[in-house]
């Protein structure tokens, strides 16, 4: 029978508080980013705090890697070869990396990953990145089950693919919108959410057919129900997006995709396992639907057909959940119909008359009347959704999980002493402990319970006793004895997980690993990797966006598997096609985008108009 292959859930994480909060909750590993170049510039961490997350994550096996993930620029080189030096010596496992000029610099033997901001749709390109020495690529939250398959089939190094939180509209790396518009480049962790704004959409006639929408916003992405298919196609890193995230969140979240993995994991006969140690003890039941979101998608998982409402475009806030009907309102009260339980503090919200998203806090709520903090007036038949769930975040904010290591434990009899082996099953390690004694009182009484109690009594540390066998017989051990043998056993046991643990090394780069093709586009994002596309064949290589500025007049600023004519119902290869005719265009302000619908390869770009 084959080995099973390990599967890892992955969270986010914005400082080292939630990245253990991760951990307790069932996270296999964590992505953190430090204080400087990862692809969110709000969500930086000092060296110290991140080698704090790696000491607490070996403790279970789990693993830790750091976001270098923008590109780099020359002046910089110098200080991120010093960065990935002081992560690698705080004991990162693996650095997530978009930037290929990392690869000509003096670093350290660490794993590579490749970013999703590499922008990795073919197998073609997986297989390069494979050959130019990384050890887990991220792939688009675009493709298909099947596309995920043939990556799969085209490369040995494990698969890394998003199952939950937001999406990017535009192919991950691939996107100018925000520099051209703002100055602030998404490849250097600054986007300015240019996709989330309102806009109006104008026909080629100058008719204005939609007004102040969100039409390049998207819903969240939740791919809990296709977990399995995911497996399947090869999928064997699951990653939750937000490291702009709370803690609540992120509890909350990967406690819901433990359970669902831990299940199937359990009924696979050995064809998956875990990839960390340790069981969690978790005390609150976790929903999805009760923590920021946008409204779900699986996006296309299963390709377009059936894959419902992508976008959000009446809003890119939480709507969550609906609770009820508003049946009047004046300025003392709202009166509605209600499908839930409501409590003090809840955060509700509707639409108004004219479609605006507008929200409240609830002061109190008696027998269906609603008091909000702050008086509001929402129209007589209008949606109440709850975006703020105060009993459950208060649930949350209290520690609601620990986890622990099981140990085995053997008590035998020495010819001068006594031992005790212990083992740790999930981690393929254990240890012995002796004490020497003179000979035993015979006991009065059975010892087995007893020792077992005074034994697991391992409190402050990551340890539980599971299975005990006392070969000791009935004599008398004091609890005093019994303590100094666990502490020492457990002691040697610590010893023993940490020089059997092996950090695994970089993968060699093949010299003739190939790009692709001989030509580099901006789109490649080569800021100073010039010389590291030179070795493997390139020949024509244009600069990143963000060296070559300007842009050109009228640049391809977000390539979209997204279509927003297949959105409203007006696909071209439909006769509701001819409702909009060509060309559409985004308006927001002095903002101006022309839509251009490549129907061969059903993809939408985005062009900017000055």
């Amino acid at each position: 029978m084959s080995r099973p292959r390990k599967i890892e859930l992955l969270a986010p994480a914005r400082n080292a508080g939630v990245a253990i909060d991760a951990l307790n909750h069932g996270a296999d590993a964590v992505y953190i980013g430090p204080e400087s170049f990862g692809a969110r510039a709000a969500a930086g961490n000092s060296v110290d705090d991140i080698a704090r997350v790696a000491d607490y994550a070996h403790r279970f096996d789990a693993r830790v890697y750091a976001t270098v993930n923008t590109i780099v620029y020359d002046s910089e080189l110098m200080a991120v070869e010093r960065l990935i030096h002081r992560l690698y010596r705080a004991g990162v496992d693996a650095l997530i990396v978009q930037d290929m000029g990392l690869l000509r610099l003096d670093i350290p033997p660490i794993e590579l990953h490749a970013s999703t901001q590499c922008d990795i749709r073919t197998p073609e390109k997986a297989i390069f990145l494979q050959n130019a020495g990384f050890s887990q690529l991220v792939l688009p939250r675009e493709l298909t089950l099947e596309e995920v398959a043939r990556v799969r089939d085209a490369v040995s190094v494990p698969l890394e693919v998003f199952v939950h939180g937001a999406l990017c509209v535009c192919y991950s790396g691939d996107c100018q919108a925000s520099l051209f518009t703002t100055g602030r480049s998404a490849n250097r962790g600054e986007c300015s959410q240019v996709c989330r704004l309102p806009f109006d959409l104008a026909d080629g006639t100058g008719v204005v057919r939609i007004r102040g929408k969100h039409l390049l916003s998207l819903r969240d992405l939740n791919l809990s129900a296709q977990l399995s298919e995911l497996l399947q196609a090869g999928a064997s890193s699951l990653k939750i997006e937000g490291r702009l995230k709370d803690s609540l969140y992120v509890k909350n979240v990967v406690a819901y995709y433990r359970g669902l993995l831990d299940n199937i994991i359990d009924n696979s006969n050995g064809k998956y396992a875990r990839s960390s140690a340790g069981k969690c003890h978790t005390v609150f039941t976790p929903d999805p639907y009760r923590s920021f979101n946008r409204g779900f998608t699986t996006y296309f998982a299963k390709g377009s057909s059936g894959a419902g409402a992508m976008a959000c475009i009446d809003t890119p806030k939480c709507t969550g959940q609906p609770v009820g009907k508003v049946l009047r309102a004046d300025r003392r009260f709202i009166a509605a119909r209600l499908d839930a339980e409501l409590h003090n503090g809840d955060g509700l919200c509707f639409f108004d008359g004219d479609g605006r998203f507008t929200g409240f806090r609830l002061n109190r709520v008696e027998a269906g009347r609603l008091f909000p903090a702050t008086m509001v007036e929402p129209p007589v038949g209008a949606v109440l959704y709850r975006n703020s769930d105060k009993a459950f975040d208060d649930e949350l904010a209290r520690d609601t999980s620990t986890r622990t290591i099981p140990l085995d434990f053997i008590l035998r009899p020495l010819a001068w002493g006594v031992a005790l082996d212990v083992a740790d099953v999930q981690r393929g390690v254990s240890a012995t402990a002796t004490i020497e004694t003179d000979n035993l009182p015979v006991s009065r009484s059975p010892q087995t319970e007893t020792r077992r109690n005074i034994l697991g009594r391992m409190g402050g540390s990551c340890y539980e006793l599971n299975n005990f066998k006392d070969n000791l017989g009935n004599v008398f051990l004091a609890a005093s004895q019994l303590a100094s043998l666990r502490r020492k056993a457990v002691e040697a046991l610590e010893v023993a997980a940490q020089s059997s643990r092996r950090r695994p090394l970089r993968r060699a780069e093949q010299p003739d690993a190939a790009p692709g093709h001989k030509n580099m586009t901006r789109h490649a994002n080569i800021a100073n990797a010039r010389q590291f596309y030179a070795d493997h064949g390139a020949v024509n290589i244009e600069p990143a966006a963000e060296v070559k500025k300007p842009l050109e007049k009228a640049p391809v600023v977000m390539t979209t598997r997204y279509c927003l004519r297949r959105e409203l119902g007006a696909c071209l290869r439909t006769p509701q096609g001819r409702r909009y005719k060509a060309p559409l265009w985004l308006v927001h302000g002095s903002r101006r985008f022309m839509l251009d619908f490549d129907c061969k390869e059903c993809r939408m770009h985005v062009i900017a108009v000055k």
